[in-house]
């Protein structure tokens, strides 16, 4: 009896002692709770490709330059988390303007016209611009060589505004184009004579290579100013500039330009041969190509249900359900995808206050797509039966659901199938325009890389490849399925 007291008392210590460990355990949860709710995330906008400022490592696939170096850092001094979305400018300020992004930061002029719409940053970069042409290029020394020629320019920027304002002057065209390695690449195929931009893009890309020269003497520019929208996110803009101020106090500040605008051994770069570049690049493309592959079978599935709702809505004998089936097609068929993706992503949210995700923007644009065109598919299968098999069918005793089911469905799969597979082919390069909202895809993301090493011509052969293996299989399993399915 006493030994039993004795350890019921034992257990009884023990029980209180793990109780008071969780108690205990759990004050002190508690405590730590709101330091770490505090811990706000914001998500800011910046451009796609826009070296030495925000471009992406060939080798890592990572975000880097001195914009994307100068926001985190201030963040982690400030006690704050961002989450980069690179959107490319102008898709950077609309987020920015509809609610989709807290703030931009993408090499972005401070300008009276902009500060109606936007509250900046104290300037973090002193720009200028400078115009460059051909390396081999020995024609083109000055702007009054311009005369009746075209230029290029980025969309947007302070180069853009200087090339305007000097055509009227010396009588030359200016084209907008939306990145630089496609100004330079226009310049080296000679659609253009030269470019204009601001003076550490221009240095920094003849410094990884890009094939051109510098003829004219810096253009005093404006400057670099973090943004967000008009009378928002003020503790943003107040911690950026808090941050921004000491990282010029401890020299953080000028290491950041340094690692960029410094020696060429201080920058990343990627040489080699069109292999070696593979093998470097492969990280990013590997991403890219995950998203593709993923973003074209959620959606297409999707575009197959719809495709077969409607397609038997299309052959109802209501006036009502085929009206309705009749305008979705039309409006679907008859509307570009990009305006669907924009309105998807940028203006849906801004008209619900929802937060915008792009991969599901994604999805809606394809699927509502691909699913009006399939509709039409199924709709033309299903008429393309012969009807005396619906006849032959009903006169056997099977209701019309069976009938369907049974015997007009199995041929009209079997009509359809090759259209069918056309499409998921279709959806799958379709899903290449969905970079223009930000979405990741493959293209995107040689686009990334020939930002940063202006290698444009060997990074498209290698996407091209790889679009067309993974097309390629794709129609080989397509096939393989039709086959079994319509033995």
């Amino acid at each position: 009896m006493q030994k039993n007291r004795r350890w019921t008392r034992l257990r009884a210590g023990l029980a209180a002692g793990f109780a008071a460990t969780l108690l205990l355990g759990t004050a002190a949860a508690t405590a730590v709770a709101p330091a770490q709710a505090e811990e706000k995330t914001f998500v800011i906008a910046t451009d796609t490709t826009f070296a030495p400022f925000e471009f992406r490592d060939p080798s890592t696939g990572d975000l880097v330059g001195i914009d994307m170096d100068l926001m985190n850092t201030i963040a982690d001094k400030e006690g704050f988390k961002v989450e980069i979305r690179s959107l490319g400018f102008q898709a950077a300020l609309s987020a920015v303007q509809t609610g989709q992004a807290d703030g931009v930061i993408a090499g972005m002029s401070i300008t009276d016209e902009r500060k109606e719409i936007f509250d900046f940053s104290e300037p973090y970069f002193e720009s200028g611009v400078q115009m460059a042409v051909a390396a081999t290029d020995d024609s083109i020394t000055s702007y009054k060589d311009l005369a009746g020629e075209t230029v290029v320019a980025k969309s947007g920027s302070e180069g853009l505004a200087e090339a305007e304002k000097l055509s009227k002057k010396y009588d030359f065209t200016v084209k907008a184009l939306d990145q630089s390695a496609t100004m330079y690449e226009s310049v080296k195929n000679q659609s253009a004579v030269a470019v204009f931009d601001d003076y550490p893009v221009l240095a920094y890309g003849i410094d990884q290579g890009n094939g051109l020269k510098v003829v004219t003497d810096k253009i005093p520019g404006g400057e670099y100013g973090f943004a967000v929208a008009k009378g928002k996110n003020p503790e943003l803009l107040a911690s950026f500039n808090d941050g921004l101020a000491k990282l010029k106090a401890d020299g953080t500040y000028d290491k950041i330009l340094d690692t960029y605008l410094g020696s060429s051994e201080t920058k990343p770069s990627a040489g080699g041969n069109i292999f070696q570049l593979v093998g470097q690049s492969w990280p990013a493309l590997s991403k890219g190509l995950w998203n593709t592959v993923s973003i074209t079978v959620v959606s297409f599935v999707i575009a197959l249900i719809l495709g077969l709702v409607f397609g038997f809505m299309k052959i109802s004998t209501s006036r009502v359900v085929r009206g309705i089936a009749t305008v979705y097609v039309a409006i679907f068929r008859g509307t570009p995808i990009l305006v669907w993706a924009f309105l998807f992503y940028f203006g849906l949210p801004q008209l619900t206050g929802a937060p915008g995700n792009v991969f599901l923007a994604g999805v809606a644009t394809l699927a509502l797509n691909a699913g009006a065109y399939l509709t039409e598919i199924v709709r033309g299968g299903l008429q393309s039966v012969d009807p005396g098999q619906m006849e032959a069918a009903r006169s056997l005793g099977l209701g019309w659901g069976r009938s369907m089911q049974r015997v007009v469905m199995p041929q009209a799969v079997k009509i359809s199938m090759p259209s069918i597979i056309n499409q998921l082919v279709i959806t799958l390069k379709d899903s290449s325009l969905l970079l223009t909202i930000g979405f990741a895809e493959l293209l995107y993301q040689a686009q990334q890389i020939y930002a940063a090493n202006f290698r444009t011509t060997e990074m498209l052969i290698i996407v091209g490849v790889m679009y067309f293996i993974v097309i390629t299989l794709l129609t080989w399993l397509a096939n393989i399925v039709d086959k079994k399915v319509n033995k």
